[in-house]
Protein backbone atom coordinates (compact mmCIF):
# COMPACT_ATOMS: atom_id res chain seq x y z
CA UNK A 1 0.00 0.00 0.00
CA UNK A 2 1.25 3.47 -0.88
CA UNK A 3 1.73 5.80 2.10
CA UNK A 4 1.50 9.47 3.07
CA UNK A 5 4.80 10.74 4.47
CA UNK A 6 5.26 13.96 6.43
CA UNK A 7 8.80 15.31 6.67
CA UNK A 8 8.94 18.42 8.83
CA UNK A 9 11.56 20.66 10.35
CA UNK A 10 12.33 24.18 11.46
CA UNK A 11 13.33 26.79 8.89
CA UNK A 12 16.58 25.99 7.07
CA UNK A 13 16.47 22.30 7.92
CA UNK A 14 16.80 21.39 4.25
CA UNK A 15 13.17 20.50 3.48
CA UNK A 16 13.11 21.87 -0.07
CA UNK A 17 16.57 20.46 -0.74
CA UNK A 18 15.42 17.04 0.45
CA UNK A 19 12.32 17.22 -1.74
CA UNK A 20 14.32 18.14 -4.83
CA UNK A 21 16.81 15.37 -4.06
CA UNK A 22 13.95 12.87 -3.79
CA UNK A 23 12.62 14.03 -7.18
CA UNK A 24 16.08 13.65 -8.70
CA UNK A 25 16.48 10.15 -7.26
CA UNK A 26 13.18 9.00 -8.78
CA UNK A 27 13.90 10.52 -12.16
CA UNK A 28 17.44 9.18 -12.25
CA UNK A 29 15.81 5.75 -12.27
CA UNK A 30 13.46 6.70 -15.09
CA UNK A 31 10.40 7.30 -12.91
CA UNK A 32 7.98 10.22 -13.23
CA UNK A 33 7.11 12.46 -10.29
CA UNK A 34 4.54 15.22 -9.72
CA UNK A 35 5.71 18.33 -7.85
CA UNK A 36 3.17 20.58 -6.13
CA UNK A 37 3.11 23.59 -3.82
CA UNK A 38 0.39 25.83 -2.31
CA UNK A 39 -0.24 29.03 -4.24
CA UNK A 40 -0.02 31.03 -0.99
CA UNK A 41 3.74 30.43 -1.02
CA UNK A 42 4.64 33.33 -3.29
CA UNK A 43 8.38 32.92 -2.82
CA UNK A 44 9.70 31.71 -6.16
CA UNK A 45 6.22 31.91 -7.75
CA UNK A 46 5.73 28.44 -9.35
CA UNK A 47 9.24 27.36 -8.41
CA UNK A 48 10.59 25.40 -5.46
CA UNK A 49 13.80 27.09 -4.38
CA UNK A 50 16.26 25.53 -1.96
CA UNK A 51 18.65 27.73 0.01
CA UNK A 52 21.52 25.86 -1.66
CA UNK A 53 20.54 27.51 -4.94
CA UNK A 54 18.77 24.52 -6.53
CA UNK A 55 15.40 25.37 -8.07
CA UNK A 56 12.69 23.63 -10.07
CA UNK A 57 9.26 24.59 -11.37
CA UNK A 58 6.32 22.65 -9.94
CA UNK A 59 3.82 20.77 -12.09
CA UNK A 60 0.74 22.03 -10.22
CA UNK A 61 -0.12 24.70 -7.66
CA UNK A 62 -2.74 24.23 -4.96
CA UNK A 63 -5.18 27.06 -4.25
CA UNK A 64 -7.06 27.52 -0.97
CA UNK A 65 -10.19 25.80 -2.34
CA UNK A 66 -8.49 23.28 -4.66
CA UNK A 67 -9.74 19.69 -4.65
CA UNK A 68 -6.32 18.06 -4.55
CA UNK A 69 -7.57 14.60 -5.54
CA UNK A 70 -9.10 16.01 -8.74
CA UNK A 71 -6.01 18.14 -9.37
CA UNK A 72 -3.69 15.14 -9.18
CA UNK A 73 -6.08 12.91 -11.14
CA UNK A 74 -6.06 15.48 -13.95
CA UNK A 75 -2.26 15.68 -13.87
CA UNK A 76 -1.98 11.88 -13.99
CA UNK A 77 -4.28 11.83 -17.03
CA UNK A 78 -2.26 14.55 -18.74
CA UNK A 79 0.99 12.69 -18.19
CA UNK A 80 -0.59 9.47 -19.51
CA UNK A 81 -1.75 11.23 -22.69
CA UNK A 82 1.82 12.38 -23.26
CA UNK A 83 3.00 8.78 -22.97
CA UNK A 84 5.21 9.49 -19.96
CA UNK A 85 3.84 6.69 -17.79
CA UNK A 86 2.22 6.71 -14.38
CA UNK A 87 3.81 8.91 -11.68
CA UNK A 88 5.86 7.12 -9.03
CA UNK A 89 5.06 9.69 -6.34
CA UNK A 90 3.66 13.12 -5.52
CA UNK A 91 5.98 15.59 -3.78
CA UNK A 92 4.42 18.56 -1.96
CA UNK A 93 6.45 21.52 -0.70
CA UNK A 94 5.30 23.92 2.06
CA UNK A 95 2.51 21.52 3.03
CA UNK A 96 1.81 23.46 6.25
CA UNK A 97 -0.20 25.88 4.09
CA UNK A 98 -2.70 23.21 3.02
CA UNK A 99 -6.11 22.99 4.65
CA UNK A 100 -6.94 19.91 6.75
CA UNK A 101 -9.32 18.80 3.97
CA UNK A 102 -6.51 19.02 1.42
CA UNK A 103 -4.27 16.92 3.67
CA UNK A 104 -7.08 14.34 3.74
CA UNK A 105 -6.94 14.48 -0.07
CA UNK A 106 -3.24 13.58 0.06
CA UNK A 107 -4.13 10.58 2.21
CA UNK A 108 -6.78 9.52 -0.33
CA UNK A 109 -4.29 9.86 -3.20
CA UNK A 110 -1.89 7.54 -1.38
CA UNK A 111 -4.41 4.96 -0.22
CA UNK A 112 -7.01 4.99 -3.02
CA UNK A 113 -4.84 5.93 -6.00
CA UNK A 114 -1.81 3.94 -4.86
CA UNK A 115 0.60 6.86 -5.34
CA UNK A 116 3.03 7.60 -2.49
CA UNK A 117 2.81 11.20 -1.28
CA UNK A 118 5.78 12.95 0.34
CA UNK A 119 4.75 16.17 2.07
CA UNK A 120 7.39 18.59 3.38
CA UNK A 121 6.69 21.46 5.72
CA UNK A 122 7.01 23.34 9.00
CA UNK A 123 5.28 22.07 12.13
CA UNK A 124 4.60 25.36 13.96
CA UNK A 125 4.42 29.07 13.21
CA UNK A 126 6.41 31.93 14.76
CA UNK A 127 4.09 31.87 17.79
CA UNK A 128 4.75 28.14 18.39
CA UNK A 129 1.23 27.23 17.20
CA UNK A 130 0.74 24.34 14.77
CA UNK A 131 -0.31 25.18 11.23
CA UNK A 132 -3.67 23.50 10.46
CA UNK A 133 -2.14 21.52 7.58
CA UNK A 134 0.77 20.32 9.70
CA UNK A 135 -1.51 19.36 12.57
CA UNK A 136 -3.58 17.19 10.23
CA UNK A 137 -0.47 15.61 8.73
CA UNK A 138 0.76 14.70 12.20
CA UNK A 139 -2.62 13.10 12.85
CA UNK A 140 -2.96 10.94 9.74
CA UNK A 141 0.39 10.50 7.97
CA UNK A 142 1.63 6.93 7.85
CA UNK A 143 5.17 8.09 8.49
CA UNK A 144 6.44 11.24 10.24
CA UNK A 145 10.10 12.25 10.07
CA UNK A 146 11.84 15.27 11.56
CA UNK A 147 14.53 17.00 9.50
CA UNK A 148 16.91 18.60 11.98
CA UNK A 149 18.88 21.82 11.99
CA UNK A 150 20.79 23.78 14.61
CA UNK A 151 20.19 27.00 16.49
CA UNK A 152 22.82 29.77 16.61
CA UNK A 153 23.91 28.36 20.00
CA UNK A 154 24.51 24.87 18.61
CA UNK A 155 21.45 23.12 20.09
CA UNK A 156 18.73 21.60 17.94
CA UNK A 157 16.42 24.30 16.56
CA UNK A 158 12.71 23.63 17.05
CA UNK A 159 11.02 27.05 16.68
CA UNK A 160 10.74 29.56 13.82
CA UNK A 161 11.19 33.10 15.14
CA UNK A 162 10.00 35.94 12.91
CA UNK A 163 11.98 39.10 12.22
CA UNK A 164 10.98 42.44 10.74
CA UNK A 165 13.66 45.02 10.02
CA UNK A 166 16.14 42.82 11.86
CA UNK A 167 14.10 42.70 15.08
CA UNK A 168 12.23 39.72 16.49
CA UNK A 169 8.44 40.14 16.53
CA UNK A 170 5.87 37.93 18.21
CA UNK A 171 2.55 39.31 17.00
CA UNK A 172 0.93 39.26 13.58
CA UNK A 173 -0.76 37.03 11.02
CA UNK A 174 0.11 33.34 11.05
CA UNK A 175 1.29 33.42 7.42
CA UNK A 176 4.03 35.79 6.30
CA UNK A 177 6.33 34.47 3.59
CA UNK A 178 10.04 34.21 4.35
CA UNK A 179 12.09 36.61 2.26
CA UNK A 180 8.99 38.34 0.88
CA UNK A 181 7.20 39.84 3.88
CA UNK A 182 9.62 39.05 6.71
CA UNK A 183 12.59 36.85 7.58
CA UNK A 184 12.92 33.99 10.05
CA UNK A 185 15.55 32.49 12.31
CA UNK A 186 15.45 28.92 13.62
CA UNK A 187 15.93 28.82 17.39
CA UNK A 188 16.13 26.26 20.16
CA UNK A 189 13.70 26.58 23.06
CA UNK A 190 16.22 28.36 25.24
CA UNK A 191 17.09 31.06 22.67
CA UNK A 192 13.42 31.47 21.74
CA UNK A 193 12.54 32.21 25.36
CA UNK A 194 15.44 34.65 25.58
CA UNK A 195 14.13 36.62 22.61
CA UNK A 196 10.45 36.46 23.62
CA UNK A 197 11.02 37.70 27.15
CA UNK A 198 10.74 34.31 28.79
CA UNK A 199 7.37 33.27 27.43
CA UNK A 200 6.01 31.26 24.56
CA UNK A 201 4.63 33.76 22.09
CA UNK A 202 1.32 31.91 21.93
CA UNK A 203 0.71 33.31 25.41
CA UNK A 204 0.71 29.89 27.06
CA UNK A 205 3.23 29.74 29.88
CA UNK A 206 2.63 27.08 32.54
CA UNK A 207 3.86 28.36 35.91
CA UNK A 208 7.20 26.89 36.83
CA UNK A 209 7.57 24.93 33.60
CA UNK A 210 9.55 27.32 31.39
CA UNK A 211 12.77 25.56 32.39
CA UNK A 212 11.57 22.37 30.69
CA UNK A 213 12.25 24.00 27.32
CA UNK A 214 15.73 25.12 28.21
CA UNK A 215 17.43 21.94 29.41
CA UNK A 216 20.23 20.12 27.56
CA UNK A 217 19.15 18.74 24.21
CA UNK A 218 20.54 15.27 23.64
CA UNK A 219 18.27 14.42 20.70
CA UNK A 220 20.31 16.19 18.04
CA UNK A 221 22.95 14.24 16.21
Amino acid sequence: MAKLYFRYGAMNSGKSTSLLQAAYNYEERGQRVILAKPIIDTKGDRTIVSRLGVAREVDVVIGPATDVVTLIDNEVDRVAREGKGAPACVLVDESQFLSPRQVDDLFIIAVRRGIPVLAYGIRTDFQTVAFPGSRRLLEIAHSVEELKTICRCGKKAVFNARKANGQFIFDGAQVAIDGVDVTYESLCGDCYLDESGGRLASGYQPAGQVSELSGPDSDFS
